[in-house]
């Protein structure tokens, strides 16, 4: 604009006027966006990750009278006896050591000089003793295990037999599946890096180089893919699967760097508790629409587009249900810019939450929890559908709170649906839980080396998953399954399940008990 020719004539004047408004206006706009865009990043590099806020704002005070009525038992059904006393908070004192440690006694007693009274020289008498334990740690150890069979030949030279050996999880191979689970454990579990085992190992004397370590772990996911499999039809017999994906980096040889692949969790309810993962080279909707083409049930994710297509596709049974957990991740997100229905909607996200808080407390499942929601959520569900309404006309569309608002009313009814069942969760969390252990590998192992790498680490991560998930020790599981799995009837592979594992060991390790107390 050239300031020493402006218009003389007023109509002119306010053309330019209205011109220049419109461009503030604009730029005024954009820079609220790019000081928004800043703050998330700050908080995403140096900030808590916590979405935690301050319940002394004015917006709870508002509210707590509807929390207050979220206290009393539902009208429709009787309350639960309440416990006589409630149990007392573990201390943060020594715990005791597990008693399935094996023990070694050292005794330390007087010499013969010491076991006389040092005043009179009377011999002393044993009148009992202290004990008291000290936690030691020995080191992890390799064993080499010659095995050797007998071979024995006719007189006559009629034939040779050498006697049989049992199956080796890798054919004619070095490792042992001792060996097997300890680096298949150190990697998906622990998250150790081959490289660095590869040191643990030289520190011993032992040269295993990481590329011969990748081939066993390449071998062992292929050697229990029947029971991956298994694990997999068993979580899409579950009522409700919870999903979500993350990002990976795998190796790109014909490329100057790597690409990003995905890695997908799928999650079983109670009845089915497994973690299987599943490994696609793009984020396309094609993986996911295989994983559960054989599924139906609900189906709890985020509001990702390429679920979009599943979720319409008549051929898959598949029933929405969002996850509140992203819908207030928005609000908290729109703090910055709009803090007044930010709050409000953070305050409303927080009562719904305390009935499922309430429903925990009071052991309420199935239905029970149901009837519950029905009665305490279903009107704050009702209160937050109309102050959304009423308040998205009065926000810009592409301002973090239109969109937050938007993103609400635009999975609204897959938002509510959690309250027709009371087995549904209210939110993905689980999901997302199980996505903790490869957010933490990348961070060690940087990438995967090729989309068949990505297929195994997808394979041995759903095992270690699955045992944490249990609480089952992922080393003597895995190392059982090895040792058996070459030579288990197909028809009885169902007992190498984990939770299946994990109950005859329970059994097993009762009848001794109750052997050695007889």
């Amino acid at each position: 604009m050239d300031t020493h020719n402006l218009p003389a004539d007023v109509a002119g004047c306010h053309a330019l006027i209205a011109e220049l408004v419109r461009e503030l206006d604009v730029r005024d706009r954009r820079l609220r966006q790019m000081q928004h865009q800043l703050e998330q990043l700050l908080r995403w590099r140096y900030g808590q990750k916590s979405e935690r806020i301050d319940e002394n704002q004015l917006f709870f005070d508002a509210l707590a009278t509807v929390q207050a009525e979220l206290a009393a038992p539902p009208a429709t059904e009787p309350s639960p006896e309440a416990p006589a006393r409630t149990p007392p908070r573990p201390g943060h004192g020594r715990k005791p050591l597990p008693k399935n440690l094996p023990r070694r006694k050292v005794v330390f007693d007087l010499t013969a000089e010491q076991q006389h009274c040092p005043h009179c020289a009377e011999a002393l008498r044993r009148i009992g003793e202290e004990v008291s334990e000290r936690l030691e740690f020995i080191p992890a150890s390799l064993t080499v295990i010659e095995e050797v069979c007998g071979k024995y030949a006719c007189p006559k030279g009629c034939t040779v037999v050498t006697a049989g050996k049992p199956m080796a999880p890798i054919e004619k191979g070095l490792p042992g599946p001792g060996l097997l689970a300890q680096v298949a454990v150190s990697k998906y579990a622990d998250h150790l890096p081959l490289a660095r085992q590869e040191g643990m190992f030289r520190r011993q004397g032992v040269e295993l180089a990481r590329s011969t370590m990748c081939d066993w772990m390449r071998a062992c996911a292929e050697l229990i893919v029947p029971l991956y499999q298994l694990m997999k039809h068993q979580v899409l017999c579950s009522k409700a699967v919870q999903t979500d994906d993350t990002p990976v980096a795998v190796f790109d040889p014909e490329g100057p760097r790597t690409r990003t692949g995905r890695i997908w969790t799928y999650v079983g309810d109670e009845a089915h508790p497994y973690i299987v993962y599943d490994y696609t080279p793009t984020r396309g909707h094609e993986g996911p629409a295989a994983f559960l083409d054989d599924y139906e049930g609900y189906v709890q994710a985020d509001a990702y587009s390429g679920y979009e297509p599943i979720f319409a596709n008549d051929a898959h049974a598949l029933i929405e249900v969002a996850c509140w957990a992203h819908a207030r991740r928005k609000f908290f997100v729109a703090q910055s810019s709009d803090l007044m229905r930010a709050m409000v909607m953070l305050a409303y996200v927080r009562l719904l939450y305390d009935v499922e808080r309430a429903a925990k407390q009071r052991e309420l499942k199935g239905e029970a929890r149901r009837l519950l929601r029905q009665e305490k959520s279903g009107p704050l569900l009702d209160g937050i559908e109309r102050y959304l309404l009423a308040e998205q006309p009065k926000v810009l569309p592409k301002s973090p709170i239109g969109e937050a608002i938007g993103y609400a009313l635009g999975n609204w009814t897959a938002l509510k649906r959690y309250t027709e069942d009371g087995d549904l969760e209210i939110d993905n969390n689980g999901a997302e839980r199980s996505l903790r252990g490869i957010a933490v590998g990348r961070k060690n192992w940087l990438w995967y080396g090729s989309d068949r790498g990505g297929q195994t680490a997808a394979i041995l991560t759903s095992f270690a998953a699955t045992c944490k998930r249990l609480r089952l020790d992922p080393f003597a599981y895995l190392r059982d399954v090895f040792d058996r799995i070459s030579a288990h009837p197909a028809s009885r592979l169902a007992e190498l399940l984990p939770d299946q594992w994990q109950l005859r060991q329970t059994h097993c390790e009762q009848a001794v008990q109750a052997s050695n107390s007889s």
